[in-house]
């Protein structure tokens, strides 16, 4: 340490700023202060400073004036600022700079909606302010390509040879960007397809722009060059939105300082846990700046290598809660999404996974429910008394966990105020009347005592842990790793309070709580390395071959670390530099970043470790199994340069020298009452000191809840560590429980996540591997759903009907050890290639199931007349693929695999058919879900285990009937606001697919009872050819169409159709015979029986009410997609443009991967303009998606609404219908309709027009803007912004719900 200087880390958090410094003779200080505090000073960072370094020389530092730097060694500081600017979009104004045709390609981004049940559709506002369009295109070459163009050809970055078929228009690029400048634009992010491998254009670009007197240029090829031109246009446009914001605060900050910051050093906290020099802290590097702090605190504290126990971070604050895992690597992710916006950049993997202390509690329909919505700091749970509604953090000062007197007085309207505990007290109180009225409402729950006001927030208390304990799992569980070998390292303000009872829930023995728990973010940039990386793009193939290529870049990339490192000071023996390459299979988009620790070089293998080893392990720990024969393919290869810090040596605290001194003794609330409760004070305690629970620690404003039967230990440095006790057993009865009722529905879906987990690791197809496309869901022994993940709305209950097929079929025949295999659209089936696998779950003792277990996948290909088994003409059944009603795939224990091989082979046997051209994949497939049913019965019986299998039987149909309740609520309600605006409480919609064939719904809804008969005679016959849909198909569309209109989260079961009765007449579209072919009903039908319901109850205008399937391929290949259109308009809300809706919300395949794979150029990908129907409120505008195909092949569409049009609603104008032209070389133009195959040759061109959605209310009450500029309104949307939904865990959630 520099003689006589200050080490100062820093977080400067949304809320505080907390400080940790160290003096010159060792000893540390820290303090917290309010991050936004302008009646007493400018900048908190500035200001902390400026008070230890008053406090520790006892020299005054007057408050207005810059701070002398002799005394500062360093800072490191981490900050929100940039998470803040991109949550308020108050970032800097900036342009979008793109390449011609693609002008709405972040608008679009991958087409999927971000909340599969909203029907007002809530997207982020984009960065952009502005767009311009660049004349200029590269082509990648392709060999197959049959088009000859005499273009100039130039070699990338990867070696690969690209084609410039359009050179930069350098005159209409200085017209459009003056306009910017102009308009008072600074900043440009600069995005052109295939910048990433040749960015010779984006770097023209990028010089005219500045010279032109553009200050902030982000080129997506410079900010991160990585394949997919949407996550790395939104990375660029985060850099330029967020860079020249983050250089203003920081110009902001050093103005505080005599001379400015150049005389110390400096340093900043960015995403990937490694401090950078100030000047290289960018935009899209600092999302993450604070948590990433966090994490590097407790994996160099809690983790230690001689036990090799993996650390799970939990860190709850007041807003957010955050988990994340270490195990001797920090664990990073290479694009997550913040904000709403996809950043592609090295970011730990922090998951939020709940709004923290300030989430909101509710009481709905019988259930206790807590979050996601947050109160946030302001206004605050009602204990701030600021208005704000019941949070955890009421919930837990009620049951007197927290203590008042240790808060700081800073609440209320005048910020002088202790916390108010007599208001959270009468909010419960109200709320437990609330709970009281409804349990004696319910007649089997009426003789029940009525719940006190402890036992309402407790209950509220286990439900949050519960909630919280779901994403902790599937982050272990995820990667392979068992939940309970993990200790649970717990900081922030809030975690202390709930960590032994989550450890418990968790199986884990530990939890570990650091003596700067309360500000481990600032503490772990203390202890940080200095972080440089360089990255580039790679197409190598891992072979003997390509090793010494890989070695030569490996080793330019890491002498350019080093010497970034060695010239901000860092010694050669301070230096380490780790080679990671970002590899996948061929034919796969699942890529690893590995690194080659502990797989030392071999002879044959890179000099800098076994890649393929690291490669192969990785992959088999994550999926269960390795593709030995399948080619490995090297995306990208990156250096982390790393400039060791002088890590702080643990400061000891003095030995206990008697028992530990107990401050007071409080009374705190617990399962069996109010327990006289010690507290204590961390800084009075001595290494050694043992406390037993139930206590409470202070520490700093941070409160400690040590449970009964916990033991604390305070450790030679000061933290504590907490054994967990077995707690006290609690009995649960047959007896409805709304707390153990809101507790079993996520135990439930916990198990069908769980499933969900295993048959995405064991699987081996990109469909269910990759693309997600498919539900597990567990059923009670009357084939009756209980739960169902995910949510994908084609499955929705759908698996139920299959499961009471087999049940009605089978009979006394299902027995131990069978697993049933079907896909029949009679046995439940939605179309055929979606097999069900189902388990009956037997429990010794019992003859009959006492459970069934299943799990739906869709596969790419099980035969038919056309590969893909989704033909457009198909007429009968068998066109389709393998059939399979009652199928057991296992028999006594014994996979059928010769019988299951020939029964997918079986539809040769039809003219013009085939069998399954890919039975590899769907064996592979098929085992994976018996695989995952397997996890749902050891799941299951564990639970029994431990409730008893008649409890666990009776929450199973308590649940069942609270999503009864939940839907009978809502049809009371819409039955008042029904007979309110029409006078009736009689509902009727018709609605015609192109081919006239009719869709007709009566609804009675009985606004007493809360229940409906919904009644589809009338609908047209059976037709020829695959528009019928399944029975299933629109049940599944029923339960979508009434989660959607319940507006929150309930049990998706058999209980939400209970209050529904369903006529659907035998021999209908809707309910074809046993031969009629269904592809269609199942990706189109679907769409439009939505389109009727909500018609019906009158909710919204139509959206674009067709999935636009669209295949192209030839003997050699063959690729699917469904493109988006425009969304409906609603009561309120503008609907959205070029984004799916209701039945389907598939991800688009990125323009640079499909030109890559495939022989097509994509020349168009935008919004198409006014095509959404006008109204109060306007439909969301259709798409033009337009592709020139490189060589002949066969292009088939399933598309509707080309013949009718989208309906608007009360007043609203329809909205476009779609257009499918062919555009010939020779210069025919073609409409083919809407459901047709073509051959297609090279240099021909096929046009997609997608519909619009209808609008809403009558144009008269529209405002006076432009239809165009309101459509794109987004009004209230930035407000509805939380920083939930970060992680890995929640872009696994968001790539299920876009299937």
């Amino acid at each position: 340490m520099s003689e006589g200087k200050l080490r100062f880390a820093i977080d400067r958090g949304g809320t505080f700023t907390d400080i940790w410094a160290q003096c010159p003779s060792g000893k540390v200080t820290v303090m917290k202060l309010l991050s936004e505090d302008p009646q007493n000073y400018r900048d908190a960072p500035r200001e902390g400073i400026r008070r230890i370094l008053e406090q520790e020389t006892g020299s005054t530092v007057a408050a207005d004036e810059p701070i002398d730097v002799s005394k500062i060694e360093w800072i490191r500081m981490g900050t929100t600022v940039a998470t803040n600017a991109l949550l308020e979009r108050k970032g800097t104004r900036m342009a979008l700079a793109i390449t011609k045709g693609f002008k709405d390609l972040l608008h679009i981004g991958n087409q999927a909606r971000p909340s599969i049940f909203d029907l007002e559709i809530l997207s982020p506002d984009q960065l952009y302010e502005d767009v311009i369009e660049i004349e200029e295109r590269l082509v990648l070459q392709n060999d197959k390509c049959e088009i000859r163009k005499p273009s100039p050809v130039v070699e990338g970055q990867t070696k690969e040879k690209l084609e410039v078929w359009t050179v930069i228009n350098e005159t209409k690029l200085r017209e459009d960007l003056q306009k910017l400048l102009n308009k008072g634009i600074t900043s440009l992010a600069v995005v052109l397809m295939h910048s990433y491998i040749y960015d010779a254009h984006e770097r023209k670009v990028g010089a005219i722009a500045r010279e032109m007197g553009f200050t902030q240029v982000s080129l997506s090829s410079v900010v991160m060059p990585m394949v997919r031109i949407v996550p790395r246009g939104y990375t660029a446009c985060a850099d330029a939105y967020l860079t020249p914001h983050i250089k203003k605060y920081i110009k902001g900050f050093a103005s505080g300082f005599k001379g400015g910051i150049e005389n110390m050093r400096v340093l900043f906290m960015q995403s990937d846990g490694g401090l950078t020099p100030v000047e290289s802290f960018l935009g899209s590097r600092a999302i993450l700046s604070g948590p990433a702090g966090g994490v590097v605190g407790y994996a160099l504290t809690t983790y230690h290598k001689e036990t090799d126990m993996p650390v799970i971070g939990f860190d709850m604050g007041g807003t957010s809660t955050d988990v994340s895992r270490y195990a001797g690597q920090y664990e990073h992710v290479f694009e997550t999404t913040t904000a709403g916006v996809t950043i592609q950049a090295p970011q730990l993997d922090i998951n939020t996974v709940a709004a923290g202390g300030g989430s909101m509690l509710f009481f709905r329909s019988g259930m206790f429910v807590v979050g996601p919505e947050s109160a946030g700091a302001n206004p605050g749970p009602v204990c701030y008394m600021k208005g704000g509604p019941l949070t955890v953090t009421d919930a837990n000062l009620c049951l007197n966990r927290l203590l008042p007197q240790y808060f700081p007085k800073i609440f209320g309207k005048t910020q002088d105020q202790p916390l108010d505990d007599a208001a959270t007290r009468k909010a419960f109180d109200k709320l437990a009347k609330e709970v009281n009225e409804f349990m004696q409402s319910q007649g089997e729950s009426s003789s029940k005592q009525s719940m006190t006001v402890e036992e309402v927030a407790m209950g509220f208390i286990k439900v949050a842990n519960e909630t919280m304990c779901r994403p902790i799992r599937a982050l272990t569980q995820a990667k392979g790793h068992d939940t309970s070998r993990h200790i649970l390292a717990c900081f922030g303000g809030a975690g202390g309070q709930h960590a032994c009872a989550i450890a418990r829930s968790l199986g884990m023995t530990q939890v570990y709580v650091h003596r700067y728990a309360g500000i481990l973010s600032a503490y772990g940039m203390a202890l940080a390395d200095v972080v440089h990386e360089s990255q580039e793009p790679s197409a190598a193939k891992y072979s003997k071959d390509s090793v010494s290529y890989l070695d030569e870049r490996i080793c330019q990339l890491s002498a350019q670390c080093k010497q970034e490192l060695l010239n901000q000071g860092f010694k050669e023996n301070q230096i380490e530099t780790e080679a990671y390459l970002h590899m996948r299979y061929d034919r796969t988009d699942c890529a690893l970043m590995c690194s080659t620790e502990n797989h030392p070089a071999k002879q044959g293998t890179s000099r800098y470790g076994d890649f393929r080893a690291a490669f192969q392990e990785r992959y088999r720990t994550e999926f269960g199994f390795t593709l030995p024969d399948r080619p490995i393919i090297v995306d990208d290869i990156r250096i982390r340069g790393v400039g060791k810090a002088l890590t702080q040596g643990e400061h000891n605290i003095p030995e206990a020298t008697g028992p530990p001194p107990v401050e007071l003794v409080s009374s705190c609330y617990f399962d069996s009452g109010w327990q006289d409760t010690n507290v204590y004070i961390l800084e009075h305690l001595g290494a050694g000191h043992v406390i037993d629970g139930p206590a409470i620690v202070m520490n700093g404003n941070s409160t400690i809840l040590v449970e009964p039967t916990c033991q604390a230990v305070i450790t030679k440095s000061g933290d504590i560590k907490i054994t967990i006790g077995c707690g006290m057993v609690e009995k649960v009865g047959k007896d409805l429980d709304m707390i153990q009722l809101s507790i079993f529905s996520h135990r439930f879906m916990s198990i069908a996540e769980q499933m969900g987990r295993v048959l995405q690791r064991t699987s081996i197809s990109t469909n269910i591997k990759e693309r997600l496309d498919f539900s597990c869901a567990m059923f009670g022994p009357d084939g009756g759903l209980v739960a169902n993940a995910p949510h994908i709305p084609v499955h929705l209950g759908a698996m139920q009907e299959t499961v009471q097929y087999q049940m009605k079929t089978l009979g006394d025949d299902i027995k131990p050890g069978d697993v049933i295999l079907s896909n029949h659209p009679q046995a439940g089936g939605s179309h055929l290639p979606d097999l069900t696998v189902i388990t009956p779950v037997f429990y010794p003792g019992e003859p009959q199931p006492v459970f069934f277990v299943a799990s739906r996948g869709h596969h790419a290909d099980i035969g038919g007349i056309t590969p893909g088994s989704m033909p457009p003409h198909s007429k009968y059944l068998h066109e389709e693929g393998a059939v399979f009603k009652s199928f057991k795939l296992v028999k006594s224990g014994e996979f059928q695999e010769q019988a299951v091989t020939e029964e997918l082979n079986a539809p040769s046997q039809y003219p013009g058919s085939s069998g399954t051209r890919n039975l590899h994949d769907n064996l592979s497939d098929l085992k994976a879900q018996v695989a995952a049913n397997q996890k749902g019965i050891r799941l299951i019986k564990g639970l029994i285990d431990e409730y008893s299998l008649d409890v666990v039987q009776a929450y199973m149909a308590h649940i069942q009937n609270n999503a009864e309740v939940a839907v009978k609520d809502m049809l009371r309600e819409i039955a008042r606001k029904t007979e309110l605006r029409t006078g009736t409480t009689t509902l009727h919609a018709v609605d015609y697919l192109d081919n006239g064939a009719e869709i007709n719904l009566s609804v009675i809804i009985d606004g007493a009872k809360g229940t409906a008969v919904c009644d589809f005679s009338g609908s047209s016959y059976e037709v020829y050819g695959n528009l019928n849909a399944p029975r299933a198909v629109t049940l599944s569309a029923l339960i979508y169409c009434l989660r959607c209109m319940v507006g929150h989260d309930v049990p998706l079961n058999q209980g939400c159709l209970k209050p529904v009765s369903v006529i659907i007449p035998g021999g209908s579209i809707l309910d074809p015979s046993e031969n009629a072919a269904v592809v269609g009903g199942n990706v189109l039908t679907s769409q439009r029986i939505v389109d009727v319901i909500l018609k019906a109850f009158g909710v919204c205008a139509a959206s674009q009410g067709c999935m636009n399937n669209i295949t192209f391929g030839d003997s050699e290949f063959g690729h699917y997609e469904t493109v988006a259109g425009g969304a409906g308009a609603g009561p309120t809300w503008n609907g959205r443009s070029g984004v799916h809706t209701h039945m389907t919300n598939t991800r688009i395949t990125d323009p640079e991967i499909l030109e890559r794979r495939y022989p097509v150029v994509l020349k168009r990908f935008h919004l198409n303009p006014n095509t959404g129907g006008r109204g109060q409120y306007c439909g969301g505008d259709g798409v033009i998606r337009e592709y020139l195909w490189r060589k002949s092949l066969t292009l088939s569409v399933l598309t509707e609404r080309r013949v009718f049009s989208p309906y608007g609603l009360h007043g609203g104008h329809d909205g476009q219908k779609g257009l499918n032209l062919m555009i010939y070389k020779d210069g025919r133009i073609v409409n083919v309709c809407g459901k047709t195959s073509v051959d297609c040759s090279a240099g021909d061109v096929f046009l997609l027009q997608t519909p619009g959605g209808g609008g809403y209310g009558t144009v008269d009450g529209q405002t006076d803007e432009e239809p165009d500029r309101k459509r794109r309104k987004v009004g209230k949307q930035t407000s509805t912004l939380t920083k939930v939904g970060t992680g890995s865990l929640y872009d696994y959630k968001r790539s299920q719900e876009s299937v």
